[in-house]
């Protein structure tokens, strides 16, 4: 695994040295799971949990990463990757404040046909107040063009298991370009939204508050929902 993000020559000639044992071992992914993962505590909300490129989608070459932050403590984060050369990111490392999220756009650089079908591996690690977690994703890159269904969720953003499709927003293929975004879908994307900004402040059912009551402590899931929810909408306006 190597770290994305920036170009100085320092970066370039540690990335001839990852490469240079890259060539040794058998493939790039055993030296990713090759990590021990006993010592992660934390779970990592992070999504989507695959991320799909087309060749021919130009649209489809940037995909965007929400890592969300649930905890009451900052965390720290570094995006890994088992091709970087491939991928360009933006803010592979950095932090976020507590109850907040970052959006981390992932670029394609390659997409001609020797990469179609390429499967690489990305992995966020993350830190606070003693503790680690990760988190691993694929990205592949197809030949043609990704058909999106108004009622199916956009490529690069699978729904997690357990939430209903129903529960998930229009994909941005659903809007027409010829008459615009209808205002009654901007409203109800806004509302959905404000709503999950709300059930992401509230506190845990297992930290102490003197403002919330305890019956409207919300559980790890429920935040999980609301996050991933956010950033199908936070997708849909940047679309």
């Amino acid at each position: 695994m190597m770290h994305l993000g920036g170009g100085s020559p320092e970066g370039t000639e540690e990335t001839g040295k990852v490469r240079k044992r890259d060539r040794d071992a058998p493939s790039p992914s055993v030296a990713l799971l090759g990590h021990p993962g006993s010592q992660d505590s934390l779970p990592v909300f992070l999504f989507p949990t695959e991320l799909v490129f087309y060749a021919q989608q130009h649209c489809s070459h940037k995909r965007v990463l929400t890592f969300y932050n649930p905890y009451s403590f900052l965390l720290r984060f570094k995006m890994l990757c088992t091709a970087p050369a491939l991928y360009t990111v933006v803010e592979a490392e950095g932090s976020v404040r507590a109850r907040s999220c970052v959006d981390i756009v992932v670029r394609h650089q390659d997409v001609s046909s020797r990469n179609w079908g390429r499967r690489d591996r990305f992995r966020l690690e993350v830190s606070g107040r003693g503790q680690r977690g990760s988190r691993e994703i694929w990205a592949e890159l197809r030949g043609g063009e990704g058909a999106e269904s108004p009622l199916e969720t956009p490529p690069g953003r699978t729904a997690p298991p357990g939430i209903p499709s129903a529960m998930l927003p229009m994909s941005p293929g659903g809007l027409n370009p010829g008459r615009g975004r209808d205002p009654s879908l901007l409203a109800l994307y806004i509302i959905v939204g404000l709503v999950c900004i709300t059930f992401l402040m509230l506190p845990l059912h297992n930290e102490p508050s003197t403002l919330v009551p305890v019956h409207i402590h919300v559980t790890v899931m429920q935040k999980l929902v609301c996050a991933y929810i956010l950033g199908l909408l936070t997708m849909v306006f940047l679309r």
